[in-house]
């Protein structure tokens, strides 16, 4: 799932004179200077300018000021942009402070501060913190700026990613339809956020097995990216790959394979060639020649799928065993065994190492050796294989 961008507050004058109001129209200027360096994607000094505006603000006007929390926002949603996480959190907790003693619980500020603090949680995985922090903002936004406004639909679409993320996705459902609808009334059908609710919103559908309702979700959203942000754009190939899985899971494997190919040169441009996503793309493509009896051209595909996940971190350990089954699979398929056995035992441990032993990927690998085994006549190593699964098999799930 895609959140919205960034709330990034631009500075707020609130009417002094003299050397107080030179002082605030300089802090204004870094202020507006940061916002626009991060833009530019030059985050280090971004965030270099947002600390000067910080330290400017606290001498100007007093650490509790309503300027001092919009710097110690805004360097938050830098820090937590970029995933240092230790760092956003008190910075979010004390703007929130101030703001909270300077304009009362119920200001449109207050909910920017709860917005951006619950997206950190999320991105933390602290789920159970981040849902009271995006109820309370969207609360407030919707009493305070009117309940068809952009900042209402931004929360919206933030709860329903987090009931997404755990699954939820009956509660999820209305809040994407209704952030869907104000953005809609509120940008023009044709806006990239727009898109991106699209996306969300048919994310749910695809989850759950509604690929009817996906496709066309998808379709659209895939065409107000490549209208707006042009052809090449990140969004615009993870838009092709979401709709070509839709189009694979349905068999409609010619309509799948030029969207796969425009979203893997579009990964590999952007992200380059030896980026995690690429091997996934590369899996995908492998994945709809295999399931073709294509095994020529879905072989070089794995391959290198798999040399870039041999050197991607650990979370991807996942992707790869799933690409040596496969692998092993086309080649058990041509009577490779001796190249097949090796991926088969490799993916069967990382299954059983992070899935646990009970797992069904792990019975499909038991299953898929034992089968090697008695193709080449290891009818011991086969029994043992076979005992092990009439164990797994009798079990009650």
């Amino acid at each position: 799932m895609k959140t919205f961008p960034l709330a990034f507050l631009l500075p707020l004058l609130l009417g002094m004179t003299g050397p107080a109001h030179a002082q605030e129209s300089k802090w204004q200027m870094i202020s507006e200077e940061a916002i626009s360096l991060y833009g530019k994607g030059q985050y280090d000094r971004a965030v270099a300018a947002i600390k000067k505006s910080l330290a400017l603000a606290e001498k100007a006007v007093g650490p509790d000021h309503p300027n001092t929390a919009t710097s110690l926002n805004n360097l938050a949603e830098l820090y937590r942009d970029h995933s240092h996480y230790a760092q956003a959190e008190p910075l979010y907790k004390r703007a929130l402070v101030i703001r909270e003693k300077y304009f009362g619980p119920n200001h449109f500020l207050v909910a920017t501060s709860l917005n951006g603090h619950a997206e950190l949680y999320r991105a933390q995985g602290r789920y159970a913190e981040a849902e009271p922090l995006y109820k309370r903002a969207l609360a407030i936004r919707e009493k305070t700026l009117r309940p068809d406004h952009p900042d209402v639909a931004q929360t919206l679409n933030n709860l329903a990613e987090l009931y997404c993320i755990q699954g939820q996705y009956a509660s999820a459902q209305p809040l994407y339809e209704r952030s869907l609808a104000i953005r809609e009334k509120a940008l023009g059908p044709d806006h990239p956020t727009m898109a991106t609710g699209l996306n969300n919103l048919a994310l749910i559908y695809h989850t759950q097995g509604q690929y009817a309702q996906a496709g066309p979700l998808y379709e659209r959203a895939l065409g107000i990216y490549e209208k707006t942000l042009g052809p090449g754009h990140p969004n615009v190939g993870t838009s092709m790959n979401n709709l070509a899985v839709i189009y694979h899971t349905q068999g409609k494997y010619a309509q799948a394979e030029p969207l796969y190919r425009r979203a893997l040169t579009i990964r590999e441009k952007t992200l380059g060639p030896d980026h995690p996503d690429v091997a996934r793309d590369l899996s995908s493509l492998a994945e709809l020649y295999r399931i073709q009896g294509q095994y020529a051209q879905a072989e070089p595909f794995y391959e290198r799928s798999l040399a870039i996940l041999e050197k991607a971190p650990g979370p991807h350990r996942l992707d790869m065993a799933t690409s040596l089954n496969n692998l092993a699979f086309i080649y058990h398929t041509q009577g490779r065994y001796a190249q097949a056995e090796p991926f088969y035992q490799r993916a069967l441990g990382i299954f059983e190492s992070t899935l646990g032993p009970d797992h069904p990927n792990v019975e499909r690998s038991l299953d898929n050796l034992a089968k090697l085994y008695r193709a080449t006549d290891q009818t011991s190593a086969a029994e043992k294989l076979g005992v092990r699964l009439a164990s797994f098999r009798a079990t009650p799930r």
